[in-house]
């Protein structure tokens, strides 16, 4: 599975002000489905219906659906870098529309000051999955899993380049319930990369690692 992250553009930050008090908020598209997507991917709208009925029940629902500011390179969301809690998403054809209060924690007053200044932002879903060519075009596996639908992110219409979407150098897998970087690749490497010399030293270091993960 690749971490899988897609940015939407249309996404709105809105201030409401009760009784002297602002409220921040995102609203908008935080998912689409059936189209081909800014990163050359396609989400079939039954494998996201399903995957946002467990989001809602599992995260939304217990008030413990999160988003981070910037673009982290994992599949799980850092508490210490929360900005904003995602409090609906609902389908509406084939786009998903969700709404996040930023929170008033350090990031979440990052945010807010950004949005106070006139900063132009961006909402970026993250999630795993497993990608297959059809007709030249990646499709998002079954197994996708969201791990939140918006981070929040700077310059929403910056080029491709700047959010890559897919961390084609990270694999994740599943331990025990929990998603963990694959390290089976680098540890090869290291031993494709000893000299004769140093063979037995690099399998002995490999193993080393592989026995800490267990």
């Amino acid at each position: 599975m690749k971490l899988i992250s897609e940015e939407v553009q249309n996404a709105e930050y809105l201030v409401e002000e009760t009784n002297g008090k602002k409220n921040y908020k995102i609203r908008g598209v935080f998912l689409q489905s059936e189209i081909k997507n800014r990163n050359g991917r396609v989400y079939e709208k039954e494998i996201l219906e399903k995957e946002v009925r467990r989001y809602n029940a599992e995260f939304i629902n217990k008030k413990r659906a999160f988003g981070e500011l910037g673009h982290p390179d994992s599949p799980t969301v850092n508490l210490e870098r929360v900005s904003h809690m995602i409090t609906s998403l609902y389908p509406d054809g084939t786009n998903f529309i969700g709404e996040a209060k930023i929170m008033n924690t350090p990031y979440g007053k990052i945010v807010k000051g950004l949005i106070d200044e006139g900063a132009q932002l961006g909402v970026s879903s993250r999630g795993m999955g497993s990608l297959s060519q059809r007709g030249g075009v990646n499709y998002v596996g079954r197994d996708f899993y969201l791990a939140t639908a918006a981070d929040i992110v700077a310059d929403p219409s910056a080029p491709d380049a700047f959010v890559e979407g897919i961390m084609e150098n990270k694999e994740w897998i599943w331990n025990n319930g929990v998603l963990v970087e694959k390290d089976i690749e680098s540890w090869k490497r290291d031993v494709e990369a000893a000299k004769r010399l140093a063979l037995a030293e690099a399998k002995a270091d490999v193993f080393q690692k592989f026995l800490k993960k267990l």
